[in-house]
């Protein structure tokens, strides 16, 4: 396996959508910001501290189920909101309200901006199904399946296991591993022959967590050693980059 830089026991590949397979991650983090940002206003007044799109996005939010952001950001804010009702206004002051509307207002970012798909990803995912290795896309974002589609992409993936199948089944998000056991199952392998393929820092947890036979961290924002610190076998700037590249290893790569 080693033209696609892969370990030779891997069989399928597990890929997050933002910030692997669609360059979204910019415009969730330009949503939450917006989002976080008149709530804290509201709340605090004009001094209050603004949500970081990078340094705060990253630690709290990216790679989270919406509600989980909502709830993890606020805390390390000494803030504590009921949970709410999943269909609440966007207006309610509770953690579903904030994670509504930040969902309306990615939403609109969407329809305004459009979304662009990483070409290298495509690449080396039409490279994987040309090997006969199986794929799925493993995304808390319950508007994965539009994504896909926006795309023409929706054809690539085997399994899809995004917020909406989660709440069906009741998995728990990332950092917790069980979106991604739950499509290595659904492929039926365990997750010794299962790679994860990443750009946050709560996937590589989850990877890691879920003994999977391989990590592969996507270095989209200069967080290289941090991905490794949270567990990557390998990091790479483009999925591309693995093509016709050897099967790296450990955090000198």
């Amino acid at each position: 396996m080693t033209e696609l830089g892969l370990p030779e026991h891997i069989r399928v590949c597990l890929f997050d959508l933002d910030g692997v397979v669609t360059r979204t991650a910019v415009v969730h983090a330009a949503a939450w910001k917006e989002t976080f940002d008149a709530f804290l206003r509201e709340r605090e007044g004009p001094d209050f501290r603004p949500f970081d799109a990078v340094a705060d996005y990253d630690e709290y939010v990216d790679g989270r189920p919406r509600a989980d952001g909502v709830r993890t950001f606020l805390a390390s804010r000494g803030i504590h909101l009921p949970e709410g009702e999943p269909d609440d206004p966007p207006d309610a002051p509770t953690v579903n309200g904030v994670g509504n509307r930040k969902n309306e207002l990615l939403l609109r970012k969407i329809r305004t901006e459009g979304v662009e798909p990483y070409e290298g990803t495509l690449r080396y995912i039409e490279a994987v199904r040309a090997a006969g290795l199986r794929t799925a896309i493993v995304s808390s974002s319950a508007n994965t399946l539009d994504v896909l589609r926006s795309i023409d992409a929706e054809r690539l993936f085997d399994v899809r296991i995004d917020g909406v199948v989660a709440r069906e089944r009741g998995l728990p998000g990332k950092p917790h591993p069980d979106t991604f056991l739950a499509a290595a199952h659904d492929l039926g392998v365990d997750a010794k022959q299962a790679a994860v393929f990443e750009d946050a820092l709560a996937g590589m947890d989850a990877g890691r967590a879920g003994g999977f036979g391989y990590v592969v961290g996507v270095d989209r924002v200069g967080q290289r050693d941090a991905l490794y610190a949270h567990g990557a076998d390998v990091v790479v700037e483009d999925l591309a980059d693995l093509l016709d590249g050897p099967c790296a290893k450990g955090g000198d790569a």
